[in-house]
């Protein structure tokens, strides 16, 4: 007998296809690969962003649909998540466009992996700064509702790595506490509290993953964006 929620997760696939790209979204992730933190390379990392709804009447159900139905809206500035047509549902790839070291622009995608009533997980692809999920949930506490980001993540490659530990685990979670505190602020809350837990996992690198750099979403957006006819986005 299929499970109750067997719909809400996306079938297996070998490599993600990008169907009716929005215009001015590049599509550097067909063809590739879904990795989870299993093939990244760095020390892996539980990071949990939690806000509450105070004085928020509102459901954990009411809070996931909308955040996923809006969920664009409520990225920092200078961050570009193009959704697919037909929303984020599972199995569908998204692109994006996210700010990295010294104004570039990382261009990669995530697929939707799961998507219920209740939470909603995105799966990165190969070359993605990290390899893991990113979950995003509510639930209550006490009577009062909390929206939360949950990510479980590796950094894909060496580069990557080096990224992280050199400010990038900072911007990271910079980006999430905004994302939060700017869903907060949509629902009513006037001054958002956002709270951080960053929890070391396994402090081993993968070394035999190491290779995950020939597919460097570093390297492939410059090298996008040195192509003739492109600019700077």
């Amino acid at each position: 007998m299929e499970s109750r929620d067997a719909g809400s997760w996306a079938k297996p696939v070998s490599t993600l296809t990008v169907t009716d790209a929005p215009a001015g979204a590049p599509n550097l992730v067909e063809g590739k690969r879904l990795v989870g933190p299993l093939q990244g390379f760095g020390k892996l990392w539980q990071k949990t962003y939690r806000v509450p709804l105070d004085g928020v009447e509102t459901t954990p159900r009411q809070v996931t649909l909308e955040w996923r139905e809006r969920f664009a809206a409520f990225w920092p500035r200078g961050n570009d998540f193009y959704p697919p047509l037909t929303g984020l549902e599972p199995g569908e790839v998204a692109l994006l466009q996210t700010a990295g070291p010294g104004g570039m622009k990382l261009k990669t995608g995530v697929m939707v992996l799961y998507s219920d009533d209740e939470s909603f997980t995105l799966m990165t692809p190969e070359g993605h700064m990290f390899a893991g999920w990113i979950t995003f949930s509510a639930h209550d506490d006490g009577g009062t509702t909390v929206a939360q980001t949950q990510v479980l993540m590796r950094a894909q490659d060496p580069i990557s790595e080096m990224g992280l530990a050199m400010g990038g685990h900072r911007m990271e979670n910079r980006f999430w506490e905004q994302t939060l505190a700017n869903l907060a602020t949509h629902l009513g809350v006037p001054a958002p509290e956002v709270s951080t837990t960053v929890v070391c996992v396994d402090r081993r690198r993968q070394w035999s993953h190491a290779r995950n750099v020939r597919n460097s979403v570093a390297i492939r957006s410059t090298l996008h964006m040195l192509k003739p006819g492109k600019t700077k986005q």
